[in-house]
């Protein structure tokens, strides 16, 4: 199966099932000397870990990943960092009968037209447990962000219908909220309606924002390299995800000109900065100095207990209701899969861009005359 590398400098490679003995991450290109111990992954993998609440599926697994290489003493060694996460709460019986069918909504159908062949247990690598080895590998990501002032902040803006309000917005309360909105009002209408759904047999879906501050102007390249196209591609490669959109977004098609510009002004420290934000953060596919925005709508959870219509593979049309353990919604969830992929997509495009500049190259590698050279242009 081609697919399952991402990045081009710092990289991941992510492997397993969701039935399977076990997932992990195989991470290339991080720099020796960055602090990271399985405490630091730990961390991240518990906020997407099932069973949390009464909104995410009640499979129990606790998600332990274990560091087999590329660490030592507490810091990485520069050669490749490989996790895994063993799986210890599997009941695939509850699949058995899906192997004769395909559920609406799932890839079932169009892997078997790829491969003639599919791991039917819980989906196998379209699984949402694939997400462990991105969670791992943006934990690693989010560490060297860190070191050089970085910050990711991701949340749930709405569920449903029902948004959050930006004035009643307290980022301490994401964690507080067992739907990971910060504004809890919200989340307790939220709470409200998915009991309604549950008690419906169906699902929800959902908006997660994610702002990334601290990001240094100039990082993206103008053509096919943009940031944001990066940005949106990572993050449209998690599975449920069915749009994408940077800073105003599709409001921006609304505006004139005169409206959705941002207008250039100098700060209090003297530097180039905007009055607004509506570009988030990126202005010909290069960061600008601003906090990246994006956001990303996810579908509803298409593992339903309510009756659909389908086809097995006889070719026959029949009528199926979903077993097993499933997830109401997978929004909550998934905030920390956003935040990991934005996380992997921006150390590597800074990775990258690392050699757009002569006299960038001469600092990092003291060489006096190629500064001189260059400081003749």
């Amino acid at each position: 199966m081609a697919g399952s590398i991402f990045g081009d400098i710092f990289s991941v490679a992510t492997w397993g099932e969701s039935h399977g003995k076990g997932l992990g991450v195989v991470v290339d290109g991080c720099p020796a000397g960055v602090p990271l111990t399985e405490v630091d992954v730990q961390r991240y993998l518990d906020r997407r870990k099932p069973g949390e609440t009464k909104y995410s599926t009640p499979r129990k697994e606790g998600d332990k990943v274990e560091i087999l290489s590329g660490v030592f003493e507490g810091k990485t060694t520069g050669t490749p960092i490989s996790m895994i996460v063993l799986n210890t709460s599997q009941k695939s019986r509850d699949y058995s009968e899906i192997a004769s069918y395909y559920r609406p909504g799932h890839a079932d159908y169009t892997f078997d037209e790829k491969y003639g062949f599919r791991d039917y247990r819980g989906g196998g690598r379209s699984s949402g447990r694939e997400t462990i080895g991105r969670v791992a590998g943006g934990a690693v990501a989010s560490k060297i962000l860190a070191e050089l002032g970085i910050e990711i902040c991701s949340y749930v803006k709405s569920i449903g219908d029902i948004e959050i309000d930006p004035g009643k917005m307290k980022l301490e309360d994401i964690e507080k909220s067992p739907l990971r909105m910060p504004d809890l009002e919200a989340s307790e209408r939220a709470e409200e309606f998915l009991a309604d759904q549950m008690k419906n047999h169906d699902s929800a879906g959902g908006v997660i924002e994610c702002v990334i501050s601290g990001v240094p102007a100039g990082i993206g390249d103008p053509v096919f390299g943009k940031l944001d196209a990066a940005l949106a591609q990572a993050v449209m490669s998690i599975g449920a995800v069915k749009g994408v959109e940077i800073g105003s977004g599709f409001a921006a098609a609304q505006r004139s000109g005169s409206e959705n510009n941002d207008e250039f002004c100098i700060d209090k420290d003297g530097k180039v900065s905007k009055k607004t934000n509506f570009a988030g953060g990126i202005l010909g596919g290069i960061s600008d100095g601003s906090p990246i925005v994006l956001r990303a709508a996810f579908k509803p959870t298409p593992s339903i207990f309510t009756e659909q219509g389908t086809v097995n593979q006889s070719g026959e049309e029949v009528k199926v209701q979903i077993k097993g353990r499933h997830d109401p919604i997978i929004v909550p969830r998934a905030v920390v899969v956003v935040e990991a992929m934005a996380a992997l997509t921006l150390v590597d495009r800074m990775f990258v861009g690392m050699s757009s500049r002569m006299d960038r190259i001469a600092r990092f590698y003291n060489s006096s005359t190629a500064q001189k050279n260059y400081d003749k242009l």
